[in-house]
């Protein structure tokens, strides 16, 4: 059962995407006619309607208006006057072109004299922790990636050995290190980071011929590798070993001389990021660098800006990736800190743009939501990351490209996904999740995502990363059993939605309404998709309704299979009605919410089926899910349903 709902939008609709030929332009939605919208009473107030477009970036300025659409004033918090790069002298813009086309830094720094010796010139004091678990298994002997262990001897550390990709994150990235020094004191952990750098080494620095070939020279392995080198190099630069600490210095500059030439070629945004914030700290932290280190910060501040949008949120929309930019920021500081240098202005306001969004993504237990791949991260390591960070700031509230719309009253917390997914060229774990929710009330999770679909490859099984990813593996509509964005291979995605309108209303304080539609389902079957949330201003009902509305003025002929799915939290125990238009949901801290479908209920059930849900730690989770299902006219159809808290 898990397999089939898992399979089910991953292969197949990404054959009826192609056969139909899904038109990419799609007009704005209009807002659904005031007698098809759930009433709540009270006056509306503060309308505000936000429409998207699946682009790199969509400013408010540019977006189709209309009479109904009102355009949101830019977030304080984003002063892109201040993001540019660091302003410098004739001298050292000409220092940094002649790096650029290649000239040593060295030569630059000093020409007649002999090169300064490989050393560091500093060591690093970051603030960011690591997984103290991941580091006791590596004391005992064993990596443990998202809940797998591989004992360290009979690891394959060749970069041409195939890898899972959490593996090879590890791996080639070293971020095992972090994990190892919040584990064990430095002299418990030199000799087993010096036993897994020499194995590492043998395997990909023993001669030039193996250097930038295979899985550890993608540009973000290779930054998030000499970072980590840097940052953690009390554990590899240790005299412990004969001839070690001479190994892992001519390594660095291999790795950073590699990155100088090779930044730019990442296929991917973060990867970019990670390259020249490592080649930013090697000149930082080794000699002669400071033509280097220019080098690298004008390459950083590029990369960001094509990395972030401008509410701060990554384009790839990830959680995960929104995480890594924040820890990388994070970790250059520290370099920054440790040579007695100031981080450029423009990193500054970048760290301070990316934190937000994060914060935003919070359920209340404290941990993250399992959108576009993440698994829901923990609160203690969201915590840790935020604090690491020294930014002190809100969670976003003005979203635009970070799309993730927030509900909150009294203790509950919703959240949807209401833009469209990130185009193919920034998607890494892209997900086909427009329109879906999660909801929690305090600590319990009542509606997930199954998420996970980047961690899938340790406990979670790689050959269903693809069915993580698909519309059913979210708590939202499916409409014949295809997704409302094609789900492609390597966590990219294709045609599907292009258009999404949203709309938010203040109602009279007695309640937040969302009301959101997509387009995903148009070229297909001639059915927009518009989903209203209504949540009370005590947080103890949640009012929902599924509208299918023809996209043209006629609808087309027949009926059409759907399905709403509610992936219910782990613990979540569930109990259907007789008549099979409901069920209680007891949650672990016993309260008790209730769930109706609204309507005539005219061949519309509920059912239980199987789910899965994937923790932060990769770690898989059997749940259930609330199935409502049956056929509707293709001319449209409306259906509501409640969620209501019982004491």
């Amino acid at each position: 059962m898990m397999d089939a709902m898992l399979s089910k939008g991953a292969d197949a609709p990404d054959d009826r995407h192609e056969e139909a030929g899904a038109d990419s332009q799609g007009a704005a939605v209009p807002l659904a006619p005031r007698e098809q919208q759930l009433d709540l009473g009270g006056a509306v107030q503060g309308r505000r309607a936000i429409p998207l477009a699946r682009k790199d970036t969509q400013p408010l300025a540019d977006a189709p208006l209309d009479e109904d659409t009102v355009p949101l004033a830019p977030s304080r918090a984003l002063v892109l006057s201040d993001f540019a790069p660091p302003r410098l002298s004739p001298g050292e813009r000409l220092l940094r072109m002649a790096y650029r086309l290649g000239v040593p830094g060295p030569t630059l720094a000093a020409p007649f004299s002999k090169p300064d010796a490989l050393r560091l010139l500093a060591t690093v004091d970051t603030p960011l922790g690591g997984d103290r678990v991941s580091g006791m298994a590596l004391r005992a002997g064993h990596f443990q990636i998202h809940g797998a262990k591989v004992p360290i001897e009979e690891m394959d550390f060749e970069s041409s050995s195939r890898m899972t990709e959490p593996f090879e994150r590890v791996i080639h990235g070293f971020s095992w290190l972090r994990d190892l020094s919040a584990a064990a004191a430095r002299e418990q952990a030199v000799p087993i980071a010096e036993r897994i750098c020499s194995a590492w080494l043998d395997a990909n620095h023993s001669s030039k011929a193996s250097l930038g070939k295979g899985a550890a020279w993608e540009v973000e392995h290779a930054g998030k590798r000499l970072l980590a080198w840097l940052v953690h190099a009390p554990l590899v630069l240790s005299d412990g070993k004969q001839g070690m600490r001479k190994r892992m210095l001519t390594a660095i500059e291999q790795t950073a001389r590699w990155l100088d030439r090779n930044a730019s070629r990442s296929p991917d945004k973060l990867g970019e990021v990670a390259g020249w914030a490592a080649i930013t700290a090697a000149g930082l932290l080794t000699p002669q660098g400071k033509a280097r280190r220019l080098y690298g910060e004008a390459g950083l501040v590029r990369a960001l800006g094509e990395l972030v949008s401008e509410d701060g949120g990554v384009l790839s929309r990830s959680p995960l990736a929104q995480m890594d930019a924040i820890a990388i920021l994070t970790d250059l500081k520290a370099c920054y800190d440790a040579t007695g240098r100031d981080m450029p202005d423009a990193l500054h306001v970048m760290r301070e743009l990316l934190v937000p969004p994060l914060l935003a993504l919070r359920h209340g237990d404290g941990g993250l939501a399992s959108w576009h791949g993440a698994g829901a991260m923990r609160a203690d390591s969201v915590a840790g990351l935020v604090d690491a960070s020294g930014v002190r700031t809100r969670p976003l509230k003005d979203v635009r490209e970070w799309g993730f719309q927030r509900l909150t009253g009294g203790k509950t917390i919703v959240q949807m996904d209401a833009a469209p997914p990130p185009k193919g060229r920034h998607a890494r774990f892209g997900c086909a999740s427009t329109l879906a929710f999660e909801m929690s009330d305090g600590a319990d999770r009542i509606i997930v995502s199954c998420g996970g679909a980047a961690l899938a490859g340790g406990l979670v099984p790689a050959r269903i990363e693809q069915g993580l990813r698909a519309t059913a593996a979210h708590s939202t509509l499916v409409l014949d059993d295809a997704n409302s964005t094609a789900v492609l291979l390597h966590g990219k995605l294709g045609k599907g939605v292009e258009i999404v309108e949203v709309e938010q209303r203040d109602m009279d304080g007695q309640a937040q309404r969302l009301e959101a539609s997509h387009d995903g389902y148009a070229a297909r079957f001639g059915l927009i998709h518009r989903r209203i949330l209504a949540l009370r201003s005590d947080g103890t009902e949640l009012r929902g309704e599924d509208i299918l509305e023809p996209k043209a003025k006629r609808g087309k002929r027949g009926k059409i299979g759907f399905a709403i799915r509610f992936h219910l939290g782990r613990g979540v125990e569930t109990r259907l009605a007789e008549d099979k238009r409901g069920a209680s949901l007891l949650l672990p801290s016993g309260t008790l919410w209730q769930f109706r479908l609204g309507g005539d209920g005219a061949g519309v059930t509920c059912s239980l089926e199987e789910s899965l849900w994937v923790d932060g730690d990769g770690r898989p989770h059997a749940i259930e899910q609330l199935v409502v299902e049956g056929m509707t006219s293709r001319g449209g159809g409306h259906f509501p349903w409640l969620l209501k808290k019982m004491g």
